[in-house]
């Protein structure tokens, strides 16, 4: 198994999942572990056999010092009367104790890099209702919402949908930049304008804060939140200036709290942001990449919440809930999925998706993953809080949803909405386009 290498900018005092755990239950680990299809036994067995050669280590270098502080002082006695030749004689044994000390220290440090590298590679332990499963043909269907039955006359899909209405260009797109990257024209840039004020106002209404943040991450804020090492080959590189594109606002939102230490009445930090999202998708191919169904650009308004760990359960049924919102008062069928060990990502301790329907695909579009990643980005992050009844420091949690990703959601908006006069705005978005029709 290849070995990742932290960040240059990055301390080794953190792990991802913490080294307590694995040593105190190793084999719990590696049955949780098994839901996400992950075969953790070697690599337990490496980090468990490194831990035990720190705590050797450390146990050898402390009777080191020990040695030495009692041999500084029987030093000073020896002068003090007058045996400078047995003193001298004593403090050349403290040099040689001292260079031992310095490859003990360097035995400890390189081990403990060791671990922190294989920790790397382990994804978030899943939560106990994660049901098991490959594929997200076994996630488990939840809730349901609206009329999924398909027109009852030849409706056209969305591809042919903007270019009869000349409201997104992809060809245009493919010619400035290349196939995912389309070109928002007229009604079709005022509709996609007007979800994104849509949508954050309604999260500015729900308490949520809004943020504007940068479209490129540096690697420590991608590893912070777990993209690298998982979703390195998934993102857009700057290499000269060793920068990210964003996948998602998710990365420097929550990078704000890096190396942060909260209070309880902190939580729940509420924050939502608007950015361009850009992930290259490698090996994406067949009907799921027609029109806006998969893009290498596209626009999301992320929610993300920094929650107190006995807290964090409630708040990601309340996300959920208000992500399900959106799409009730947008008037399209929707679903909801909990994701199986084989479909939840590498940081998530459990997810929800959101799918509204196609009526004019006859198929289920992804618009939302609401997640609670427990403490996993927060030990990577160093997001802590002092515990008021303890005065420990623990650490926070993390969570964060879609609230909504627009290319699946206009898409359903246009194919669902389509009459023979013309395609009909939902009447949310009217108050944003100026128009109730797009004709």
């Amino acid at each position: 198994m290849p070995i990742y290498s932290m960040p240059k900018n990055k301390k080794t005092n953190t792990t991802m999942l913490q080294i307590q755990l694995i040593r105190e239950n190793p084999q719990f680990v590696i049955d949780r572990l098994k839901v996400k299809h992950f075969d953790a036994e070697q690599i337990i067995a490496e980090i468990s056999q490194l831990d035990i050669d720190i705590r050797q280590n450390k146990k050898t270098l402390d009777d080191n010092l020990m040695e030495q502080k009692k041999l500084s002082a029987d030093i000073g006695k020896l002068f003090k009367e007058g045996k400078a030749e047995e003193a001298n004689g004593m403090k050349q044994h403290i040099a040689e104790l001292k260079e031992v000390e310095k490859q003990l220290q360097a035995k400890v440090a390189e081990a403990a890099d060791e671990i922190q590298n294989r920790l790397f590679l382990m994804p978030n332990l899943p939560h106990s209702s994660v049901p098991e499963g490959k594929t997200a043909e076994d996630n488990e269907i939840v809730y349901t919402e609206g009329d999924a039955s398909n027109f009852t006359y030849d409706a056209l899909p969305h591809w042919e949908l903007v270019k009869k209405y000349d409201i997104i260009d992809f060809d245009l797109g493919c010619k400035i930049t290349g196939a995912g990257f389309p070109v928002y024209k007229g009604k079709g840039a005022r509709i996609q304008r007007a979800l994104i004020n849509f949508f954050l106002e309604e999260a500015i209404n729900h308490g949520f804060t809004e943020i504007q943040p940068p479209y490129m991450v540096n690697e420590a804020s991608a590893y912070g939140t777990g993209q690298l090492p998982d979703k390195e080959g998934q993102m857009y590189h700057c290499e000269v200036d060793d920068f990210y594109l964003i996948p998602t606002a998710e990365v420097p939102i929550t990078n704000i709290y890096r190396d942060t230490i909260l209070k309880e009445s902190d939580f729940p930090i509420k924050n939502c942001g608007y950015s361009a999202c850009f992930r290259r998708e490698a090996g994406s191919y067949g009907k799921d990449v027609r029109g806006l169904n998969r893009l290498h650009q596209f626009d999301k308004v992320e929610i993300v919440v920094i929650e107190h760990p006995d807290r964090s359960y409630e708040t990601l049924e309340k996300m959920k809930t208000y992500a399900m919102s959106l799409l009730t008062k947008l008037g399209l069928p929707f679903r909801v999925l909990r994701l199986c060990g084989g479909d939840i990502s590498f940081t998530s301790a459990l997810t929800f998706d959101l799918e509204v329907y196609s009526k004019a695909q006859q198929r289920w579009l992804e618009v939302s993953s609401v997640s609670n990643f427990e403490s996993f980005q927060a030990n990577r992050l160093k997001l802590r809080f002092k515990d008021e009844a303890t005065g420990k420091m623990r650490l926070a949690h993390t969570l964060n949803g879609s609230a909504l990703a627009l290319p699946r959601v206009l898409a359903a908006l246009l194919e669902n909405n389509q009459t023979d006069k013309g395609i009909i705005v939902p009447e949310v978005l009217r108050k944003y386009t100026g128009f109730d029709m797009i004709d």
